[in-house]
């Protein structure tokens, strides 16, 4: 199992680095079809990945991205509210073949995943995109990495046993605080690669930090919506790893807030 989830890894990894140090239409093809699986992978948790829900949810998931290779970020809004009013629509004209609690679950999950997933394309598109991206995964796999590392070492006090038995607040605090040091140590790097009106090295620690504190959230939230459900993993798309939600719950929960960080400091800078 072990050398499975390395390998897997070490793929996926290589497969990041790829789509994003190339940008453009390629970011765009990959994040966009990571949210369409990612949607599949949580209609399939309430079990109606196949259902009338789940195509309005993936059309409006596949326009929601035609709208920003369209540059037509302004109907963004507009098109969110005309999915709820179709899934609505379904509900009642169908009643009583869904729940209302699958409703919520479909319009939750073009918001969980599709949108807020989008925002690694958007900060790939930032001025120096291409460097700023990397912060997404230094907060999150970086913080996780270094969180179970502090745990082995140093933890005492369980966070949250009864999503995650093996998670530690002293282990949070390290992962938080690794992710921090990462993000210095990668500003130190970037400042002799770009130029931007703000103090990289503190900056990108702040974001880190911040970020990897958040993903901790993201992390748990994945897990307790897997716990309500009864299932083990999102999918197995990754060996080893789990679905395409298993490896990106902390990311969908950093990016758009390390985008807004990025934007405030970029305003004020």
């Amino acid at each position: 199992m072990f050398k499975q989830r390395l390998i897997s890894g070490i793929i996926l990894v290589i497969i990041a680095l790829v789509t994003l140090y190339f940008g453009g239409l390629l970011t765009f093809v990959v994040v966009a079809g990571i949210s369409l699986i990612g949607d599949y992978e949580l209609m399939r948790v309430i079990g109606k990945e196949r259902s009338a829900l789940a195509v309005i949810i993936y059309t409006g998931s596949i326009l929601y991205y035609l709208l920003f290779l369209l540059d037509l970020q302004r109907y963004i809004l507009p098109l969110v509210i005309l999915v709820l009013i179709v899934l609505l629509a379904v509900y009642v004209f169908t009643f009583p073949r869904y729940e209302f609690y699958q409703v919520a679950v479909s319009f939750f999950c073009l918001f969980y995943v599709t949108i807020m997933l989008s925002y690694i394309y958007q900060i790939r598109i930032l001025d120096n995109g291409g460097y700023k991206v990397v912060l997404l995964f230094l907060a999150a796999w970086g913080n996780d990495t270094l969180a179970y590392c502090a745990g082995r070492l140093f933890g005492k006090h369980k966070m949250s046993p009864a999503l995650s038995p093996k998670k530690t607040v002293e282990g949070a605090v390290g992962g938080v605080l690794g992710a921090g040091l990462l993000g210095a140590l990668y500003g130190l790097f970037a400042e002799h690669q770009i130029s931007e009106s703000f103090n990289m090295v503190i900056v990108f620690a702040v974001i880190c930090a911040v970020g990897g504190l958040i993903s901790i959230i993201g992390d748990l939230a994945a897990s307790a919506i897997k716990r309500n459900y009864e299932v083990k993993d999102y999918g197995t798309l990754i060996p080893g790893h789990g679905g395409i939600l298993d490896r990106f719950d902390s990311i969908i929960f950093i990016a758009p807030i390390i985008y807004y960080m990025l934007i405030t400091v970029i305003s004020i800078g």
